[in-house]
C-alpha cells in the first residue's frame, strides 16, 4: 500500500495546524479543569492521574480522531521517505542508554506502585500523542509544501512551542528555556523517525525519555543526553539541507 492509497483529506499545512490547535486546545482544557500546578506532577498518584494521564488521555483520543477522520495514518506512522544512513542510530542508541542509566543511577524511591503505573500510562500516552501531532500529521502536512528541511525545522518548532504554556501553568518564564529544549530532543527524534522508516520507534523513545526524567534526576539527561540531542540535532540540519536540494515528489499527486 502506498502513501496516498486511504487518505481522505488531500495533505495541507492548514488541515496540520488545525489538528494542531484543537490538541492544544483540549489537552490545556482538562488541566485547566484539573487545576493544574505544573510545578508539582508526579508529587503523588493524584497529580500523576490529574495533570498527566487525564490530559494525555484526552488528547490520545482526540488526535487519533482527527488522524482517522483525514486518512493519514499510514504516512504518519511510516516513512516513504529514503532512509538516512545507518550510523545515524549512534544518536538515539546512546540516548536509550543514558535515559536507562537515569533510571539506574537517580532516586525514585518515592514512588508507589501505583505511581509507577500511572507513570507508565502518562508516558506512554505522551509518545503516542505528541509524536503522532508533530512529527507524524503534521509532517504528513507540512511535506505538500515544504522541502524536508523545512518540514524538520517547523514541525520541531511546533513541538517546541508545544510546551510553551507551561509559562501560564507553574512554571513561569523559566519554562521557555522548556522550549528550546524540546526543540534539541525534538530534532533528535525526527533523525530517528527518519533512519528507522517509522514514527512508532520515535513513540518509544519519546515515551522513555519522560518516563525517565519523571521518575529520577541523575544529571545525566542534561549531561549527556541533551549534548548527544544537539548533536543529533546539527546533523539533521546537514542531512536535510542536502536532502532538499533534491527535487523529490510529494507524499500525494
Amino acid at each position: 500500500m502506498t502513501a496516498a492509497q486511504g487518505i481522505r483529506i488531500t495533505p495541507r499545512v492548514r488541515w496540520g495546524i488545525v489538528a494542531y490547535l484543537v490538541y492544544l486546545a483540549v489537552f490545556y482544557g482538562v488541566w485547566i479543569a484539573n487545576r493544574i500546578d505544573y510545578t508539582h506532577i508526579g508529587d503523588n498518584a493524584e497529580t500523576l492521574w490529574k495533570w498527566y494521564v487525564a490530559p494525555t488521555l484526552a488528547g490520545a483520543v482526540v488526535i487519533s480522531i482527527i488522524v482517522s477522520v483525514y486518512g493519514w495514518w499510514r504516512p504518519a506512522l511510516f516513512d516513504d521517505r529514503k532512509r538516512m544512513p545507518a550510523w545515524v542510530w549512534v544518536f538515539p542508541a546512546v540516548l536509550v542508554f543514558t535515559t536507562i542509566a537515569n533510571l539506574l543511577l537517580g532516586d525514585s524511591s518515592r514512588f508507589t506502585p501505583t505511581m509507577w503505573l500511572l507513570l507508565t500510562a502518562g508516558s506512554l500516552l505522551v509518545g503516542f500523542n505528541e509524536e503522532l501531532l508533530t512529527r507524524g500529521q503534521l509532517i504528513v502536512a507540512l511535506r505538500s509544501r515544504f522541502g524536508e528541511l523545512g518540514v524538520w525545522f517547523f514541525s520541531t518548532l511546533l513541538f517546541g512551542l508545544l510546551h510553551l504554556p507551561n509559562t501560564l501553568f507553574g512554571t513561569g518564564p523559566v519554562g521557555v528555556s522548556q522550549v528550546f529544549i524540546t526543540f534539541i530532543i525534538g530534532s533528535a527524534l525526527y533523525l530517528l523517525r527518519r533512519v528507522s522508516g517509522t514514527l512508532i520507534v520515535a513513540m518509544a523513545l519519546h515515551a522513555l525519555w519522560d518516563f525517565s526524567t519523571f521518575a529520577a534526576n541523575s544529571g545525566l539527561i542534561v549531561f549527556v543526553g541533551l549534548p548527544v540531542a544537539a548533536a543529533a540535532m546539527i546533523v539533521t540540519i546537514v542531512l536535510t539541507r542536502k536532502e532538499s536540494r533534491t527535487v523529490t515528489k510529494p507524499i500525494v499527486a
